[in-house]
This record gives structure tokens, C-alpha cells and sequence, in this order.
């Protein structure tokens, strides 16, 4: 059983679109969270997950968009967070909402979670990956930090795919990962876009511009 593993997309259709294009042939695609948020493309983006069926969890930035409440949230994230609710019909807000915070796919063989198993809202970097955080599953996959990196434990594996559209480990190409559950092998893939058209869209839509001038630093 191969998957492709996405997370924290963030309205960057033209990087989701490189990673799908990229992507080599999988059994399925599941996503740890955070379809929308800061770039201009969460209609999109939203759709590109829904018309797919991808099994998606909900990140902080879904969860804030579907529910109007960004408390806690810096200026630019914030800005990406009006801008989803102005562009998203009722339909793919409500799809939003509905997302669930932990779910298991392939027959329990996968958890997915955004932040952490205990806390969504928890940043769990490389540092912290550890047997703990396993629960039985095969793979925990977890996004929120934006860091690509995976180990490989006796009782499992535990990735983060790094970030489709918002990589912050010094990379600027789109991340994704592909795991073989079979021979426990995982792939941690980058792929290049362009983000000087992610650029102008953001100044376009009247976004904070650093939201896309940080993308050619992976920051």
C-alpha cells in the first residue's frame, strides 16, 4: 500500500498543483490539515481535496476560517483567514467545519492528526518524534510545523510531509512525502513551482506581501 502524504497546503494552488503532478503512482492521497490559510487560492485549493475524496484533517487555519474566530493569530494569518471567508462558499466552509481533528485510514493503519495526538494546536518538531506518539498505527502522520522529516520506529513510523504550499525549513520547493507501508519506507519528496506567480497573485488579492515574499526563502 503506497500513499501520498500532503499537509498544510494553505491556499497555494499553483505548489498543490506541482505536488499532484509530481506525485508518483499511489494508492491513495491523505492530507494533515490546513487546506487554506494565507495564499489566494482556497476556493481551489478546497475543491482540488473534495473533488478527490482525499482524507483530510482539521488544521488551525480550517478550523478558524470555518468558524470566524482567528484569536491568536498574527497579521498575516489573520489577513489569509478573511480573505478564505470572503472567497469560500457555504459549502466548502461547512467542509471545513466538518473535518475532524484525528482520523484513521487503511484500516487503522494510519492516524491522522495535525499538531500533535493530544493537542492539534501542538508544534511537534523533529526533535520530538518519538515510539510515544504511536498508538498502534503503522504511520502517525502530523503537519502544523511546516518541517519535513520522518523516523522510522519498531512499533511504526512517524512523519510530517513537510508543507505543500508554506515549506519553513529553509527549502522553498513544495513539500510531500510518499510512504510504502509494505517495506516501511518513506520518500520525503520536493518538487519546484512558481512562486513569483504566488507572488504578484498575493499582492494581487491585497494580501500582506510578506505572506508571499517568504516563500522564496522557505520561511
Amino acid at each position: 500500500m503506497r500513499l501520498g502524504v500532503i499537509s498544510d497546503v494553505h491556499g497555494n494552488l499553483p505548489a498543490l498543483e506541482a505536488v499532484l503532478t509530481d506525485m508518483p503512482p499511489v494508492d491513495t492521497v491523505v492530507c494533515a490539515g490546513d487546506v487554506v490559510g494565507y495564499n489566494p487560492w482556497p476556493a481551489d485549493c478546497v475543491a482540488a481535496l473534495r473533488d478527490r475524496g482525499v482524507p483530510t484533517v482539521q488544521g488551525n487555519h480550517d478550523r478558524a476560517v470555518a468558524s470566524g474566530d482567528a484569536a491568536g493569530f498574527n497579521g498575516m494569518a489573520r489577513a489569509g483567514v478573511e480573505y478564505a471567508r470572503e472567497q469560500l462558499g457555504s459549502g466548502a466552509v461547512g467542509w471545513l467545519g466538518a473535518l475532524p481533528a484525528e482520523r484513521h485510514v487503511v484500516d487503522d493503519r494510519v492516524k491522522l492528526v495535525h499538531g500533535h495526538p493530544d493537542d492539534p494546536n501542538r508544534y511537534t518538531y523533529p526533535r520530538d518524534f518519538a515510539p510515544g506518539l504511536l498508538d498502534g498505527e503503522d504511520l502517525l502522520v502530523m503537519g502544523h510545523t511546516h518541517v519535513q522529516h520522518h523516523a522510522v520506529f519498531e512499533e511504526g513510523i512517524v512523519l510530517n510531509p513537510g508543507s505543500v504550499g508554506q515549506p519553513r525549513d529553509g527549502d522553498p520547493d513544495a513539500a510531500y512525502a510518499v510512504v510504502d507501508l509494505d517495506d516501511r519506507s518513506v520518500e520525503e519528496r520536493r518538487v519546484p513551482y512558481d512562486i513569483d506567480a504566488v507572488v504578484d497573485a498575493v499582492e494581487a488579492a491585497g494580501l500582506p506581501s510578506r505572506i508571499g515574499e517568504r516563500l522564496r526563502e522557505g520561511r
